[in-house]
C-alpha cells in the first residue's frame, strides 16, 4: 500500500467541499489531478470512499471511517513542519565528567535561550566510553577531556583547562613547599583507566614523579573531590571543579616544584556524521564558549 499525504489532502478537501473542482482550487491542483489522486486512493484501498451524486461527491461509510484518520495524519504532518520551522532540536550529546558536570550546563542553557524548543539527551562517562558512543552513532557529538585515538573519529582541540594539585587543609602537605619525593610517596586520588583526566595526570606528573607509590582509584571527579576534602589524599584535578572548595578553605593548593599544568579538551564526532542545522549551531556555541579565566581557546 502506497498511500500519500497528497491523497489524504484530496480526501479531506473533497469531503469539505463535495467537489473535485473546489478541492483543486484549494490545493492548487487541476481537477484531473484531483480526480486521479482520488482514483488512486480508492484503488489502493479497494473501496470507494465517496458516493457520486450528480456532480457532487459525498462521503460514504468507508469515507467517514477514513476521514478522521486522514485529518489526524495531516495535523501531525503540520506539527512536524511547525516543529522544524520553530528551530526545535533533539540532540544527543556525550561528555566526559568535567565537561558534563561543569561546562556543558552553561552551554546548554545559552543554546536553549536561542532554541527554546530544544531537547537534550546528555550521556556522561569517561573519554573512552564517550568515544565509543560517538563511533557507534549513539551520540551526535562528544566533548571529552582526552584525545581519542580512532581513525573513524574527527577530533578537534577545543578548550584549555587549568589543573591544580590540592589536598585537605589539615594535610601534612598543606601550607608549605612540598618536595617531589614527598609527592611521589603521598597517596594519590586518581580516576580509572580510560578517563581523560587519568591520562592527562599521568602524562603531566609521571615525567616528574616517575610513578605513584600509593594510589586510590575513584570512578568520578566528584568522588575524588570529596575524598580529597575528607583528607584521603591529594589529587591533580581541574581547577574549575574545586574552585568553590578552595574559596571556602575546604581544600588548599599544594606548593611544589611542579610547573603550571594545563590540559586540552576536545570536540569529537564521527567522520561520516551528517550535521543538522541545530547540531551545527550547537557546535558553534561550543566552539565560541568561554566562561571564566581558567579556560581559553585551544585553537
Amino acid at each position: 500500500m502506497r498511500l500519500t499525504l497528497r491523497q489524504m489532502e484530496v480526501l479531506v478537501e473533497i469531503a469539505h467541499s463535495r467537489s473535485a473542482t473546489a478541492a483543486g482550487d484549494t490545493l492548487s491542483m487541476s481537477q484531473s489531478a484531483v480526480s486521479a489522486a482520488l482514483a488512486e486512493l480508492e484503488a489502493q484501498l479497494g473501496e470507494r470512499v465517496f458516493d457520486r451524486v450528480g456532480k457532487r461527491l459525498v462521503l460514504n461509510d468507508s469515507g467517514r471511517l477514513l476521514l478522521p484518520r486522514a485529518m489526524a495524519i495531516l495535523d501531525q504532518t503540520r506539527g512536524i513542519e511547525a516543529l522544524f520551522s520553530a528551530g526545535a532540536a533533539a540532540l544527543r550529546i556525550g561528555a566526559s565528567s568535567t565537561v558534563g558536570n561543569a561546562i556543558l550546563p552553561g552551554i546548554m542553557a545559552e543554546f536553549c535561550r536561542e532554541f527554546p524548543a530544544a531537547q537534550f539527551c546528555l550521556r556522561v562517562g569517561n573519554t573512552q566510553a564517550i568515544a565509543e558512543a560517538v563511533a557507534q552513532f549513539e551520540v551526535d557529538l562528544g566533548l571529552v577531556e582526552g584525545a581519542c585515538h580512532r581513525d573513524d573519529l574527527a577530533i578537534q582541540p577545543w578548550l584549555r583547562d587549568a589543573l591544580v594539585v590540592v589536598c585537605a587543609p589539615d594535610s601534612p602537605l598543606a601550607g608549605r613547599e612540598v618536595s617531589l619525593d614527598e609527592l611521589r610517596t603521598a597517596r594519590w586520588l586518581l580516576r580509572e583507566p580510560g578517563s581523560g583526566t587519568r591520562e592527562t595526570v599521568e602524562t603531566l606528573l609521571l615525567e616528574h614523579l616517575h610513578g605513584f607509590e600509593r594510589a586510590m582509584v575513584l570512578g568520578s571527579s566528584e568522588a575524588i573531590r570529596g575524598a580529597a576534602i575528607a583528607g584521603l589524599g591529594l589529587t591533580c584535578i581541574p581547577r574549575r571543579l574545586v574552585r568553590d572548595a578552595l574559596d571556602h578553605g575546604h581544600l588548599v593548593t599544594v606548593r611544589s616544584p611542579l610547573p603550571p599544568m594545563h590540559r586540552t579538551l576536545y570536540i569529537v564526532h564521527h567522520q561520516k556524521k551528517t550535521f543538522s542545522q541545530p547540531l551545527q549551531r550547537f557546535l558553534q556555541f561550543c566552539q565560541n564558549w568561554q566562561d571564566d579565566s581558567f579556560v581559553s581557546s585551544a585553537g
